[in-house]
């Protein structure tokens, strides 16, 4: 009989230390894995949620008609035109976005791809979107030029002879402005393109 109660006694003892140590670790391990889990959502790796660190949207904004611009450069005055001349418009109808024009300040000469002749070309371009783009615009300008001379030299003879060549380079040259944009500052912001004068000779 002392031997049953030793050994009934004994084994309850032994038996309640394993049960309650796996309680406190599989606790534990709740605590842990829940701490985790929430540090995980809060971080947003897990659960659809956003991360506190979301990238602020810093790009140029479109300006609409009537509203007061932040990065408003001045208008040429006097109607002068050349060193990165600048104009603001604002038409009746048509877009709901106001326009600003920036003119380059000097022509563009290039030869033509494989021919003799030679394009010369005066240009403007034109953004709806806040006046940081024409800021740079002009802190840009010698590689943007360099990049729309090369766009120049790849173009065909018989392409500049025709409407439709021109309006595919004004898009090309709209392309090449965009590109040096977006690689400099990480946005390009450029609508369009504008031939002021064109001279094949």
């Amino acid at each position: 009989m002392s031997k049953d109660k030793t050994e009934t006694g004994d084994k309850p003892a032994k038996g309640k230390s394993p049960i309650m140590l796996i309680a406190i670790t599989a606790v534990l391990m709740l605590a842990v894995g829940g701490g985790g889990a929430f540090a995980m959502v809060k971080m947003g790796i897990i659960g659809g949620g956003k991360s506190e660190h979301v990238k602020e949207d810093n790009s140029p904004k479109l300006i609409r008609k009537g509203q007061e611009d932040p990065y408003a450069a001045k208008p040429a005055e006097g109607g002068k035109e050349g060193e990165g001349a600048v104009k603001e418009v604002e038409g009746e109808g048509g877009s709901p976005y106001k326009t600003s024009y920036y003119t380059f300040s000097e022509d563009f000469t290039s030869n033509l791809k494989n021919s003799s002749a030679l394009v010369q070309i005066s240009v403007a371009c034109s953004t709806h979107r806040d006046g940081r783009v024409l800021m740079w615009l002009k802190k840009h300008e010698l590689a943007i030029r360099s990049e729309m001379l090369a766009v120049l030299a790849d173009t065909p003879e018989e392409e500049v002879s025709t409407v439709e060549g021109k309006e595919k380079l004004q898009k090309r040259l709209t392309a090449s402005i965009n590109h040096v944009l977006t690689e400099e500052e990480g946005f390009g912001g450029i609508d369009a393109v504008y031939f002021k004068s064109f001279l094949v000779q």
